[in-house]
């Protein structure tokens, strides 16, 4: 069975990434198509597979500049040749899944998301005085073509799984396709506890705008208490350029250290809604709460205390439900008055549900089951 990969970029080990990496552990003499890959920021089984990248790796300033070639991204994947394959497996929050096969082929896609940029994320993206004159005017021409071919690419897919009940319902609105569910995978053998405990708040983020880092700075401006933000990314010097002393900015920093600071902190803060969201499972890995806002992926992922009832069985985190300063300066004053409500062992339970062992099995479970199927199907 002759299989590939198809991931959008290789620029980060992030959540995609770490399922990624996962479909590569499985699949280790696959082919690993990607439009980018910036060399020596993957994980070691990532980089070892034979990577093949498109023409958008030779264009200026694509290494940090890579989203503004997302007009063409559609026309890029579509240039690679799959008439190769018996077995395609694209891992997908932008243009993979468009990836152009044989009618033989089996494609699965692992779909992260619709792509968030033209769909429900476009304003957090473009909006807000992001975009210059002529940008203003070019965006939405492409968003119009973008939405077009998303929708028509999302055919080429003969089985969708996807991450969470979120992005399931996301899929059947703009796609009108069945998937299934598969959580993604958390390291809780790698992120355990630690005995000493620390004074701060957490953020483990990319610096992408619809994380609404800027939300907690401002929230945490006003509470005075110290915030680290461990990331980098586009929105990086604005967002340094608002923080108070209080908040620091350790940069993207391996997952060695980043265990100690998850371990450490007082609790998460995860202010964006996000279509599932890792980070907030591996700080209750760690036996942290998380202090989140009560949408999207977090109410899959967290199990919030019940305000004035503290009967409510093994709470892991505090939720707020308005994406305001307001409401989560709230949140966080009453994780102060109650934090001696959570257990961290029971927190550390809880994100065990989700361990990268499970994800591991259940994926490959499903593909073979999914392959097999249409295999009868072709005959």
């Amino acid at each position: 069975m002759k299989t590939a990969i198809v991931h959008d970029w290789l620029t980060g080990m992030r959540g995609g990434e770490k399922c990624l990496e996962i479909l590569c552990e499985l699949f280790p003499d696959a082919d690993l198509y990607t439009l980018l890959h910036i060399k020596g920021k993957m994980s070691e089984q990532i980089e070892g597979m034979n990577i093949i990248t498109s023409f958008l790796q030779k264009l200026p300033f694509v290494e940090k500049r890579y989203r503004y070639y997302l007009p063409i991204m559609p026309f890029a994947i579509e240039r690679f040749d799959m008439s190769r394959y018996d077995l395609i497996i694209s891992s997908s929050h932008c243009v993979a899944k468009g990836i152009v096969k044989r009618p033989a082929t089996c494609h699965i896609c692992y779909c992260h998301t619709p792509m968030r940029y033209i769909w429900d994320m476009y304003h957090h993206y473009f909006g807000n005085g992001r975009l210059g004159w002529l940008s203003r005017k070019a965006i939405p021409l492409f968003r119009d073509y973008l939405r077009k071919w998303d929708v028509s690419s999302a055919d080429r897919v003969d089985y969708f799984i996807t991450i969470s009940e979120n992005v399931l319902l996301r899929i059947k609105r703009h796609y009108n396709r069945e998937s299934e569910i598969i959580y993604p995978p958390v390291n809780t053998d790698f992120f355990t506890p630690l005995g000493d405990d620390g004074d701060y708040y957490l953020m483990v983020t990319a610096f992408a705008p619809y994380k609404r880092i800027d939300l907690a700075i401002e929230a945490f401006n006003i509470l005075g208490y110290p915030l680290k933000i461990i990331g980098t990314g586009q929105d990086e010097k604005r967002l340094k350029g608002i923080a108070m002393q209080n908040i620091e900015f350790p940069g993207w920093i391996p997952d060695q250290e980043i265990r100690g600071y998850y371990a450490r902190c007082k609790a998460f803060i995860f202010p964006g809604e996000e279509d599932f969201g890792i980070t907030p499972l591996e700080a209750q890995s760690a036996g942290r709460p998380v202090i989140a806002y009560g949408k999207g992926g977090a109410l899959e992922t967290v199990i919030p205390i019940q305000k004035n009832d503290h009967r409510s069985l093994s709470p892991t985190g505090v939720f707020f439900y308005e994406q305001t300063v307001e409401s989560l300066i709230e949140a966080v004053k009453y994780f102060e008055d109650n934090g001696s409500s959570f257990n961290k062992e029971k927190i550390r339970e809880h994100a065990r549900r989700f361990d990268r062992s499970i994800f591991k099995g259940r994926i490959e479970g499903v593909i073979r089951d999914k392959y097999e199927q249409h295999m009868k199907q072709s005959c």
